[in-house]
C-alpha cells in the first residue's frame, strides 16, 4: 500500500511493490500497473488438504504444486565436501523428487520434514528415468489447524495458483495481488447496468475480489462469468463500431455488365458450380451492388473452389469499370494464382493484345524479383487501366503503384498479412474499394466472431464434383520402420501408374549443413574422426528412410521450422532428404526440389520447377510448405509429410488438400517419430480421422494455448483474453455481439456509456484498434 493511501488503477507497481518485484512483472509477465496486475488472474486453485497429482505433472514446463514431504535424506559425495539433499513428495499416489546441491541444501534440510505441506515450484525434468524439480521454490503452508490463524492469502480454504515464472513464484504473485487488492474498488465498470443485472453478473469490483480471493467454488464461477463477459463484451463493442465506422463509408456501387465479361466466362466453364459456391457469389454481388464498402470474409473447406468464386467477382467489378486487385502472400501463390486465372479465363485475359477476345481484360502479376522493364510495364498497364486485373505480392503495395479505378480487393490466406499492408492496397483507391478476405482453412464460427468480427462471413462447406476422396494415415517411423518403407512403395506405385507425389519437411537445409559441418571439424580435432556431417544429420538422414535413431520422443512444436530442442534431432531437411531419396528409395524417379529460398525466376527459379511439375516433367516434389496454399496439380495424387508432428493441425489438413484434386484418389501419409502415447501422435490421428476442416479447426484451437489462436498479429485481442476461451465460450461470445451491436447502434459514440469507452481505450489505444482490423 503506498503510505497507507489505495493505489490508483493506473499507478505503476514499481512505485506499489518497489523496482525489483515490478522489473521482473514487466519482463516475464508483462504487467506494468496495478490493473494489469489486477487482471493476471489465477490459473487454477488448491483446495487447503488437497494435493496436486504428481503423475500428470508435463516434462520442461514450470509448474506449481501443493504436496506433502514423504522423506528426506542428504547424501555426501567427494569425500564429505559435497552434499546432495534428496526429498521426495507426494500426493498420496504419486511420487515427485526434489533435489537441492550445495549452499543450497541447508535450509531446505531443516524446512522440508517428513510430513510437512508446502508450494513447491520449478521446472520439470527427468533423472535416471524418474521426474524431477531441480532447486524448487517454496513455501510451506499451516496446517488445518492453524490455518484460521494463518494471515491473509492463505486463510482461504482455496489457495490461488498463478501463472508464474521461475523468477516470481506463484506465492509471491499472490502476496503482491495482496497489496492491490482494496485498488479493486476504484475499477469502473464497462457492462450497462441494464446487462449486467438482466444476466445476474457481479459488479466488477466484486468479481476482482472474489477471482483472487475466492471463499468457494461457487464465488470463483460467478467472477468468471462477470469476467468473461466483460472480455467479450468490451471486444465486441470494438469490432461493432468498427463495422458501424466502415457502413459509413460511400464506395462505388459496382454492377456486372449484363452480358459482359461474367457472362462470357460463365458461359465458357467446362463444369456447373456447385450450390455453395453459387449462393456466396449472390452474397457478394450484392454486396458489390451498394454504396458502401463490402467487408467480407470467405472461408471454406479445402479446394471448395474459393479461387472460382474470388475470380468471378473480380471479373464482375472489371464488367463494371473498375479493377480488382488480389494479394497473395508469396511470390509462389502469387504465379500460380496467375497462371491458374489466365487458364480459366483463356483468351478473355488478353485484353490490349491484338485480336484480343471481345470483353476481354489485362491480367497481370506483379512481385518484388520482376526485372524492371516487365515491372515498368505492368505498373503502366494498371494506371491506364489496361489490366482489369492484376495479382501480386506485397510489392502491389509499393508507393509506385497507381491504379486506374481500383474497385475490389481479394486478400489471399488473410493470416499472413498485417493490417498495414491491407489498409495501403485499400488506400489506392478514389474511394474505400470493396475487400473480401479468402482464408485457407476453415475457421470455427467464434473465431470467425473474434478474429474476424468486423467482417460479414460466408461459408463454402461442398467439395466441387469430380474431386476424389484423400485416405490418411499415420506412418510410426520409430515403431514401424517398415512401414516407413511401404511408404515409398506407395510413391513408386502411384508414379508407375502414371502420377505424382509431394514430399513435404519442415526445412530447407543448408544453413544447418553448414552449422553441422563446423561441429565436425571440432570433433576432428578432438581426435573423434573428420565426418562432414553431424550425427543429428545422420540421425535425420536414418529417420527419413527407416534406419538410424531417430528423433527422442516428447511432444514438438507446431512450428513447422522447429528447432531441435534438448536432445531432440533436428527437423528434417529438403536437401537431405531429396538427395537421400534420389539415391535410396526412389531412385530412378524424377525428383525435385521446391523451397522459398530458391529464385523465382530463372532455368532452376521455384516457378520453372512448379511449371514442370505441373507439366509431369517431375515425378516427386520434395517441397518445404511453400505448396501449401493454392497450388494445383490434378495430377499429383499421393504425398508423403515427413516430421508430420512438427506442423499444426490446420497446416497439415491444407498441406492434404494439394492431392486429391483430380479424378484418382489421393492418399496422404503421416510420418512421425513420436510415441504413441504423445499428444503430437493424437494431433496426427485427428487429421488422420476425418476430411472435415470445420471439425480439424475446433481440434486446433483446443490443442493450442488460447493465446495463439487469435493469431500472432492480433495482439490486442490476444492480451485481452484473459478469461475468455474463444471455443468453450462460444455462448457467451455470440450473446456478447448482440448487446454489442445493439448498444453501438442506439449510441456509436459511446456518450451515454463513458466507463465502456474507457475500457475501450485501454484496450485499443489506436494501435491495436487499426490491429482488430484484422491484421
Amino acid at each position: 500500500m503506498c503510505n497507507g493511501r489505495v493505489p490508483t488503477l493506473d499507478e505503476p507497481l514499481k512505485k506499489v511493490l518497489g523496482p525489483p518485484t515490478a522489473k521482473v512483472m514487466a519482463e516475464h509477465l508483462g504487467l506494468h500497473t496495478v490493473g494489469d496486475l489486477l487482471h493476471h488472474y489465477p490459473r487454477r486453485y488448491a483446495e487447503r488438504g488437497e494435493l496436486t497429482r504428481l503423475a500428470e505433472l508435463p516434462l520442461d514446463e514450470h509448474v506449481t504444486v501443493v504436496a506433502r514431504v514423504a522423506d528426506a535424506r542428504v547424501h555426501t559425495f567427494n569425500a564429505g565436501r559435497g552434499k546432495r539433499l534428496e526429498v521426495t513428495i507426494t500426493d498420496g499416489s504419486g511420487r515427485l523428487q526434489l533435489v537441492f546441491f550445495g549452499r543450497g541444501v541447508h535450509k531446505p534440510q531443516h524446512d522440508l520434514l517428513p510430513g510437512t505441506r508446502a508450494m513447491f515450484a520449478g521446472k520439470v525434468s527427468v533423472f535416471n528415468r524418474k521426474l524431477q524439480l531441480a532447486h524448487p521454490a517454496y513455501e510451506l503452508l499451516a496446517e488445518e489447524s492453524d490455518a484460521r490463524e494463518a494471515a491473509g492469502s492463505w486463510a482461504s480454504s482455496l489457495l490461488p495458483i498463478y501463472p508464474a515464472t521461475a523468477k516470481l513464484e506463484s506465492w509471491k504473485i499472490a502476496k503482491a495481488v495482496d497489496a492491490v487488492l482494496p485498488s479493486a474498488n476504484e475499477a469502473l465498470d464497462p457492462l450497462p447496468g441494464s446487462l449486467r443485472e438482466g444476466r445476474g453478473l457481479l459488479p466488477l469490483p466484486e468479481a476482482l475480489v472474489k477471482i483472487h480471493r475466492p471463499q468457494s467454488k461457487a464465488e470463483v464461477e460467478a467472477a468468471r462469468d462477470r469476467l468473461k463477459w466483460d472480455e467479450a463484451f468490451v471486444l465486441q463493442t470494438a469490432l461493432a463500431r468498427r463495422r458501424h465506422a466502415d457502413a459509413q463509408l460511400p464506395a462505388v456501387p459496382r454492377r456486372p455488365a449484363a452480358d459482359g465479361l461474367l457472362t462470357a466466362f460463365d458461359a465458357r466453364l467446362p463444369f456447373t458450380l456447385t450450390e455453395g459456391q453459387q449462393k456466396v457469389s449472390r452474397e457478394i454481388f450484392d454486396d458489390l451492388a451498394t454504396d458502401h464498402p463490402m467487408h467480407r470474409l470467405l472461408q471454406g473447406e479445402v479446394g471448395s473452389g474459393k479461387t472460382m468464386v474470388a475470380l468471378r467477382a473480380m471479373l464482375a467489378v472489371v464488367d463494371a469499370g473498375g479493377q480488382a486487385a488480389m494479394l497473395a502472400p508469396t511470390e509462389v501463390l502469387a504465379q500460380q494464382h496467375h497462371r491458374s486465372i489466365t487458364e480459366m479465363m483463356g483468351d478473355l485475359a488478353s485484353g490490349g493484345t491484338l485480336g484480343a477476345a471481345e470483353h476481354a481484360t489485362g491480367v497481370v502479376l506483379l512481385t518484388g524479383s520482376m526485372g524492371a522493364a516487365a515491372r515498368r510495364k505492368v505498373l503502366l498497364d494498371l494506371v491506364t487501366g489496361e489490366a482489369g486485373i492484376v495479382i501480386g505480392t506485397h510489392a502491389l503495395i509499393e508507393d509506385v503503384v497507381k491504379f486506374h479505378d481500383l474497385g475490389l480487393v481479394v486478400v489471399d490466406e488473410q493470416h499472413r498479412f498485417g493490417v498495414e499492408q491491407r489498409d495501403a492496397l485499400r488506400s489506392k483507391g478514389a474511394q474505400p474499394p470493396h475487400l473480401l478476405v479468402m482464408t485457407a482453412t476453415p475457421i470455427p464460427r467464434t473465431v470467425a466472431m473474434t478474429v474476424f468480427g468486423d467482417l460479414e462471413t460466408s461459408v463454402l462447406d461442398q467439395l466441387p464434383a469430380g474431386r476424389s476422396p484423400i485416405a490418411t494415415h499415420v506412418v510410426p517411423a520409430q515403431d514401424k520402420p517398415h512401414f516407413l518403407a511401404r511408404a515409398w512403395e506407395r510413391v513408386r506405385e502411384e508414379v508407375a501408374a502414371g502420377h505424382q507425389a509431394y514430399v513435404v519437411c519442415p526445412r530447407i537445409g543448408d544453413e544447418e549443413e553448414a552449422a553441422g559441418a563446423k561441429t565436425a571439424k571440432k570433433g576432428a580435432k578432438a581426435g573423434k574422426g573428420a565426418s562432414s556431417r553431424t550425427k543429428a544429420a545422420e540421425d535425420a538422414d536414418g529417420a527419413a528412410f527407416g534406419t538410424g535413431t531417430g528423433a527422442e520422443s516428447g511432444d514438438a512444436d507446431d512450428d513447422a521450422g522447429a528447432g531441435a530442442a534438448g536432445d531432440k534431432r533436428p527437423p528434417l531437411a529438403v536437401l537431405d532428404v531429396a538427395r537421400g531419396l534420389a539415391e535410396g528409395p526412389l531412385a530412378g524417379l524424377r525428383v525435385g526440389i521446391l523451397h522459398g529460398r530458391m529464385a523465382p525466376d530463372g532455368p532452376d527459379g521455384k516457378d520453372a520447377v512448379m511449371r514442370r511439375f505441373a507439366a509431369g516433367e517431375l515425378d516427386v516434389l520434395v517441397a518445404t510448405t511453400v505448396i501449401e496454399v493454392g497450388v494445383n496439380v490434378p495430377n499429383a495424387t499421393a504425398m508423403v509429410i515427413m516430421d508430420a508432428d512438427r506442423f499444426g493441425v490446420s497446416q497439415l489438413h491444407q498441406l492434404r488438400g494439394r492431392v486429391g484434386r483430380g479424378s484418382a484418389p489421393g492418399l496422404c501419409l503421416l510420418v512421425t517419430d513420436m510415441p504413441e502415447a504423445s499428444p503430437a501422435r493424437a494431433r496426427l490421428g485427428a487429421v488422420a480421422a476425418t476430411l472435415d476442416g470445420f471439425e480439424l479447426s475446433r481440434v486446433d484451437l483446443e490443442q493450442r494455448r488460447e493465446g495463439d489462436v487469435l493469431g500472432q498479429a492480433q495482439s490486442g485481442v490476444r492480451s485481452s483474453l484473459r478469461m475468455l476461451a474463444v471455443i468453450e465460450d462460444e455462448q457467451i461470445i455470440a450473446e456478447a455481439r448482440e448487446e454489442a451491436t445493439a448498444v453501438v447502434a442506439a449510441d456509436p459514440s459511446l456518450e451515454a456509456h463513458p466507463a465502456l469507452r474507457t475500457a475501450l481505450d485501454a484496450l485499443l489505444d489506436e494501435e491495436r484498434e487499426s490491429y482488430l482490423e484484422k491484421g
